[in-house]
């Protein structure tokens, strides 16, 4: 049988019995999102982020078949310098723990395994969710069932602009996944800093946003997530016309070539690099650093 138990690092489980604030950081980004060795800096400057709010980083990943929540020096030049390490949603997380492989691990299985751990706090770039011509391939991400069923609040810039926004928005509501935009009446568009789709409910400041938590705690209930829709700056999103252009222009080469199912966000992903020069790279993680200092600053509100 393979061993479940979260391998926490000594400063994460240190800090959780303190009762100190701690952060949930994904792993993906490291391996998959972004070119060597640009994402070995990346990783240690959103960790360094995370304790220049106060709190403690905690990234997450499999190694040889173990859950670790928080990771040493050497463990995370692993994560960004081994191409073997896969990329392992909430449904992967068992195959590997019993076949002792390694991956990164997406918003779903990070989210997973840090409320595992006890951590409340966790900061990403976009979630994913329902993806465009869903009534023809009803293709919609893990991560969005996952967060109905995982009380942890996740603060992203959003969903991937490639999604239908509106369809996905429509899905969280039906799933009871509460939505706070912070300092926005509108949800972010990942690269942009509006989809143009309003919210509910808008929140100013940390402790608002803890707030909210703590009476989540209090009425109980399903344990669904909390999403802090947080928006890039507009001085560092993508041109909104360059956006719309190239993604219709990548949707178009979609349909043409035949690319469909899991294919296809890597794909729009991809083009949206390369026909930008790169621009959509960093808004992303423009995006993800703003969302990491937030993330820092509402667990050391709580």
């Amino acid at each position: 049988m393979p061993d479940t138990t979260l391998q926490l690092s000594t400063e994460v489980r240190d800090a959780l019995d303190a009762h100190l604030p701690v952060v949930a950081l994904e792993s993906t980004i490291i391996a998959h999102g972004l070119p060597r060795p640009r994402n070995l800096a990346v990783a240690e400057e959103l960790e360094a982020l995370v304790r220049s709010g106060g709190a403690v980083p905690a990234t997450v990943a499999v190694l040889d078949g173990r859950a670790h929540v928080g990771l040493d020096k050497d463990q995370l030049e692993r994560v960004a310098g081994d191409p073997s390490v896969r990329k392992l949603g909430h449904r992967d997380l068992a195959p590997a723990l019993a076949t002792g492989a390694s991956g990164a691990t997406t918003v779903s299985a990070t989210a997973f395994l840090a409320a595992r751990a006890g951590i409340r706090v966790f900061a990403t770039g976009g979630l994913g969710g329902v993806h465009r011509d869903w009534v023809r391939a009803q293709d919609e991400s893990a991560d969005l069932r996952l967060l109905a069923e995982t009380r942890i609040t996740v603060v992203c810039a959003g969903v991937k602009s490639i999604l239908d926004v509106p369809a996905t928005l429509q899905r969280l509501e039906t799933l009871g996944i509460g939505i706070l935009g912070y300092g926005t009446e509108h949800f972010p568009g990942f690269y942009l800093a509006s989809s143009g789709e309003p919210v509910d409910w808008t929140v100013d400041t940390p402790e608002e946003v803890a707030a909210v938590m703590a009476a989540q705690d209090a009425l109980g209930g399903p344990e669904a997530a909390l999403i802090v829709a947080n928006p890039v700056p507009e001085a560092e999103q993508l041109d909104p016309r360059l956006h719309d252009r190239v993604l219709a222009e990548a949707l178009a080469e979609c349909r043409e070539r035949g690319i469909a199912g899991q294919a296809v966000t890597p794909f729009l992903l991809g083009e949206l690099m390369r026909r930008t020069d790169g621009a959509s790279l960093e808004a992303n993680l423009a995006a993800v650093r703003g969302n990491v200092r937030l993330a820092a600053l509402i667990a050391a509100a709580r």
